[in-house]
């Protein structure tokens, strides 16, 4: 089974030469000018299509998808989510996860289980990891380098030091 992850959307028709709008949702927009194929849902089934091209024009992202080159193909495209496979996400720098690997670890703090995390919220200072508590409640926990001790992404669990208390 593969799994797809979504890197953006098509928002709308560009020319009349088949080129779609696109709008990102990669924090990686450069990944689009080396991308060689998109999968999108039809049906309830991803299909694999080819990007003939790609390029940015005015703070846009343009992307020409084949066998979609005129305006009434493409049109058929609007609001159509565009994935890639697991082999084609961006390959991440050292000491920096993917959300989805993030969702779901456990959270503890020496040999405490606080909960699992359950959303990571995104902000200009730094992320915040949205654990849910054994009680049910929403513990939030920034994403800063004092405070996460390990992150391990094989035994899926986070470990926190001490220096913060997350009793209420």
């Amino acid at each position: 089974m593969n799994d797809y992850f979504l890197i953006g959307i098509i928002h709308s028709i560009f020319n009349n030469e088949g080129w779609l709008r696109v709008i990102s949702f990669s924090d990686f927009p450069e990944r689009f000018s080396n991308l060689k194929f998109v999968y999108m849902d039809f049906f309830g089934e991803k299909k694999k299509i080819k990007v003939i091209e790609s390029k940015w024009h005015k703070n846009s992202l343009l992307l020409k998808l084949e066998n979609f080159l005129d305006s009434d193909n493409c049109s058929l495209l609007i609001g159509k989510e565009l994935f890639v496979d697991s082999d084609n996400l961006v390959k991440l720098p050292k000491g920096y996860n993917f959300i989805h690997d993030l969702i779901g670890l456990e959270v503890f703090q020496v040999d405490r289980r606080l909960g699992v995390v359950k959303d990571v919220m995104q902000f200009p200072a730094n992320d915040i990891y949205v654990v849910e508590s054994l009680d049910g409640k929403e513990i939030l926990i920034p994403v800063v380098k004092s405070l996460i001790e390990k992150i391990d992404l094989t035994n899926k669990k986070i470990l926190l030091n001490n220096s913060i208390s997350f009793d209420d």
